[in-house]
């Protein structure tokens, strides 16, 4: 088993149940990786009782019920939205906690410890109700232990696939360099070409050697 939106950018997976926040962003459709997984209840259904399977294995805890009615399909995509607009806040600038703000969703989940005293969070409902609560919970974890500067959104606009990135000082801001970076920076060759003048010597005269920052990243 394995996380189908997320493996449609072959973008590098989250750790543990940030995976399942992960997830649900790359649903979105992009010409060249697929559809929108969340079209209509088929689709949706299709896709979160494979999410749902992987975010449990990862957990170690039940499958949910995968049902989704049409209610639970509009506020699925709502709920993408809302995690793609958080993730495209630079991880700095991200809110530490909820203080001195209103509040505006709204999670249902089970605390239950072991026999060892371990306390987890086990996410309560089903379908789409479910996938909210656990959403929001793996969000809370991660902002807990630190994983959640690290999942961020593709900076090529033409993706914008949620990856978590590993880099040493976390400044990825590219899911793949050899694709998306290197089609930002063709991009950006291309305008600088544009926007040259005769008056900077770049008009009628042989050309000289390639500037270094036109060549592909590697």
């Amino acid at each position: 088993m394995s996380w189908l939106a997320t493996e449609r950018f072959g973008a590098r997976t989250a750790p543990a149940g940030l995976a399942l926040v992960q997830e649900l962003v790359n649903t979105h459709a992009v010409e060249r990786d697929g559809p929108d997984l969340l079209t209509d209840r088929t689709s949706a259904e299709d896709w979160l009782r494979g999410a749902a399977r992987e975010w449990a294995r990862s957990r170690g805890l039940g499958v949910p019920e995968p049902s989704v009615d049409q209610a639970d399909l509009e506020a699925l995509r709502d709920l993408r939205t809302i995690v793609e607009k958080m993730l495209a806040v630079p991880p700095g600038e991200r809110p530490a906690d909820l203080a001195g703000t209103q509040v505006e969703q709204r999670a249902q989940v089970s605390l239950v410890s072991d026999d060892e005293g371990r306390v987890g969070i086990v996410p309560i409902g089903t379908g789409g109700r479910w996938l909210e609560s656990a959403v929001w919970s793996e969000i809370l974890l991660a902002q807990q232990d630190g994983d959640w500067a690290h999942l961020k959104l593709c900076r090529e606009p033409g993706c914008r696939s949620a990856f978590y990135d590993t880099s040493r000082n976390n400044s990825g801001v590219w899911h793949n360099v050899r694709t998306c970076g290197n089609m930002a920076n063709l991009r950006a060759s291309r305008i600088r070409k544009k926007t040259r003048t005769p008056a900077d010597g770049s008009a009628d005269h042989c050309p000289g050697p390639a500037d270094p920052q036109d060549a592909p990243l590697t």
